[in-house]
């Protein structure tokens, strides 16, 4: 087969470069609703004896005691994102079983322990079943599709694996909610791949198989659909069912068990079952009567072959600091972090405002400026939505009850009522901008702070609405399900999100209400959107890849919520985070590199970094510039060492960085193309080191790969 390669039309003029080492990366701070850490801890099977299993300050989790009882296999985020982790019982032995940029989580072992069934989202982002060979670390697809895959649990013969799925449900909404209940039922699959099959009724919500002792029933927790909803987070009461699942007939029998929530199952060595209760009190709790590890931080216990003792996590609440958290991303040229509810940046940059929880109907207004706190508004109600004047001197929120962010059914769509309100950078200055009997609330300025656009809902009308600030005077700019409209900082547009049947999507608009553009056609729900500094981009959450884990597990409202980002068309999606929290509400950070260019001096930048990413892939790769007579590099082959693939692999991104912060929008159209076309080329070939592509950034007629010997091309 020809080595020959087909060159794009930037194979002469060049390839982009200006400083890359210099170029400054994007910044982005969401919200997390997740735990601020966790740790594994081990005790005897009654509580009794606890001690840590894992040092304190990471995020540990789902560990599962293997059937040999010489490993503990559990999740860690110690290195960045979710990979899976082995250690000894007694703490020692610490090992790293996967180092992949996917989430890989929930992990069983077979009966010899030689495998492990985990989920992964390895398959196209969503949450699938794989096997890993823990002797090679080779990994092998199990499940496919865009259904979500649970809680894998291994038969103790070995010829089956159970897990839970949602992959037959369609994610309905919460009743008078925007949240999507999470319907599962139990399958069956072989360990090759073979035999799929669904034990469980559809009519119901059931999760956490555990298998008896002689592989012929399933054990699991059942509830209704809309009780999904209601047990997810800070569950004060309720009732859910145990049941034995024969795995031959699908027929169901009900386990005997106390009252209350229960979930995760296990089935001991004993033949009695026991479960976590996460409503009150919380713990562990045993079909005999007895309780083992009590409080509400406990979280799927896994125990010993023989019984007697019993791993776990217990969760640290979910503060959410108001100091930036430093988070794992998916591309490198953005920065994330986390901080408190719907944080937005200052024009400057150093400064940002957070709402932070009081009571359950209070909420404080933040501002952090150079990492200090500072608490300027504290009203009788909820604020919501800061956005930030474009002197930054001022800022608009939302205050009022917002009885639907509470959790309370939105049947009432005033939703106890709001305004939209303004108020100065050091707390003063308080005044109602808006009036009526509607929900008035989540505003955005215009760049030239002379209007506002908000949205509003309530018997007087929906959608989004115009404000001059100077009079008052207001104009409807859309009517329907409309909310989180942000301007942008180029005055053009106006992106927000826009109810279309069962989904949420984003939506841009002119300010003269002319010019509506649907960006994002979701099958589900994409929400708080908000406009990089240059107007360039935007980032937002969106539930697209569904849910990673069984929803009771998460005690998050929304567990499928990650942050995306596109270009301000809807073009070049990209997932920046990739987890099984809930995250939303991002804010970018303003930064000098944002700063507008002429033309000419946008594509001189252009044309230089793509001169000088030439040169660089022409001596990385001495047998192309030969082929294409690129002058100065004959007499030696490609190094080849892992060194210097792994310096190749980080200059594939490096250059997207250096390209990314070249602002498209002042480019000729001709200069665009080159921009698109390279940017395409960057982002296959990085998608491509998944595969252990080789790194060139050069269409082919087929992908050079490192695992393929030479003689087979």
């Amino acid at each position: 087969m020809s080595w020959r390669r087909t060159l794009l039309c930037v194979a002469s003029c060049l390839c982009v470069s200006t400083v890359l080492s210099g170029a400054a990366r994007d910044r982005i701070l969401f919200a997390r609703l997740g735990p601020a850490h966790g740790e594994l801890f081990v005790s005897n099977a009654d509580g009794t004896g606890e001690r840590a299993l894992t040092p304190p300050g990471s995020l540990d989790y789902n560990p599962t005691w293997s059937s040999t009882g010489n490993w503990i296999v559990f999740t860690s985020e110690r290195d960045g994102s979710a990979d899976l982790y082995r250690v000894h019982a007694d703490g020692t032995g610490l090992e790293r079983l996967t180092d992949s940029p996917a989430f890989d989580d929930q992990a069983t072992a077979s009966p010899d322990g030689r495998r492990i069934a985990f989920v992964t989202t390895r398959a196209a982002g969503f949450a699938n079943l794989a096997i890993l060979d823990v002797a090679t670390r080779d990994v092998t697809p199990l499940t496919s599709g865009n259904g979500g895959n649970f809680r894998p649990a291994w038969s103790p013969d070995g010829r089956w694996i159970a897990f839970s799925s949602d992959r037959a449900s369609d994610l309905p909404s919460a009743a008078n909610r925007w949240e999507r209940l999470h319907v599962t039922a139990i399958y069956l699959i072989r360990p090759d791949g073979t035999g799929l099959k669904r034990i469980s009724a559809l009519d119901d919500a059931c999760g956490g198989p555990a298998w008896t002792h002689d592989s012929a029933h399933v054990v699991a927790y059942c509830m209704s659909p809309e009780d999904t909803w209601t047990y997810r987070d800070d569950v004060p009461a309720g009732n859910t069912r145990l049941v034995s699942i024969d795995a031959a007939t699908g027929k169901a029998t009900s386990v005997a068990a106390g009252t209350g929530v229960k979930i995760s199952p296990a089935v001991l060595s004993s033949g009695q079952v026991a479960y976590v209760r996460s409503d009150k009190p919380k713990g562990v709790f045993y079909t005999d009567g007895k309780a083992g590890p009590a409080g509400a931080d406990v979280r799927t216990p896994s125990w010993s072959p023989d019984g007697t003792h019993v791993v776990y996590s217990r969760f640290a609440s979910s503060d959410r600091s108001v100091v930036p958290v430093p988070r794992w991303s998916g591309n490198p040229a953005y920065e994330l972090f986390t901080t408190k509810m719907l944080p937005s940046y200052a024009p400057d940059g150093r400064s940002f405002a957070v709402t932070q929880p009081i009571t359950q109907t209070t909420m404080a207004l933040i501002v952090v400026t150079d990492g200090q706190p500072r608490t300027i508004f504290t009203p009788d109600s909820l604020v919501l939505g800061p956005q930030w004047s474009p002197d930054g001197k001022q800022m608009v929120v939302g205050v009022g009850r917002f009885t639907a962010f509470l959790g309370e059914a939105t049947g009432d769509p005033v939703n106890g009522g709001a305004q939209v309100s303004i108020i100065n950078a050091d707390g003063s200055g308080f005044h109602v901008v808006t009036s009526g009997s509607n929900n008035n609330a989540f505003a955005s300025f215009a760049p030239d702070g002379r209007r506002i656009v908000f949205r509003t809902e309530g018997p007087e009308g929906e959608g989004l609405r115009i404000m001059t600030l100077a009079d008052r005077a207001v104009t409807v700019l859309t009517r329907g399900y409309d909310n989180f409209p942000v301007w942008s900082p180029k005055g053009d547009r106006i992106a927000f999100i826009r109810r279309t049947g069962r989904d949420f999507q984003v939506f841009t608009i002119q300010p003269d209400g002319s010019g509506l553009r649907q960006l994002t056609r979701t099958r589900g729900n994409d929400a708080h959107v908000s406009w990089s500094p240059d107007g360039e981009r935007l980032a937002f959450s969106s539930s697209r890849m569904g849910f990673k884990d069984e929803v009771v597990n998460t005690e998050a409202p929304q567990p499928y919520g990650e942050i995306f980002v596109m270009r301000a068309d809807g073009t070049h999606l990209e997932q920046l985070t990739d987890n099984q929290w809930e995250e939303a509400g991002a804010t970018w950070q303003p930064h000098p590199a944002a700063a507008t260019r002429s033309a000419a001096d946008a594509t001189r930048a252009l044309r230089d970094f793509l001169t000088r990413d030439w040169a660089y892939w022409m001596h990385e790769y001495p047998e192309e510039a030969a082929f294409v007579g690129y002058p100065g590099e004959n007499g030696r082959w490609t190094n080849y060492s892992p060194a210097s693939v792994a310096g190749r692999n980080a200059h594939l991104r490096d250059a997207l960085n250096a390209l990314k912060a070249i602002p498209r929008d002042a480019l000729p159209a001709t200069e665009q193309l080159n921009d698109d076309l390279y940017d395409e080329l960057l982002r296959t070939t990085i998608e491509g080191l998944r595969f252990h592509d080789d790194a060139f950034p050069i269409a082919g007629e087929f992908p050079m790969n490192l695992y393929v010997p030479i003689s087979q091309m």
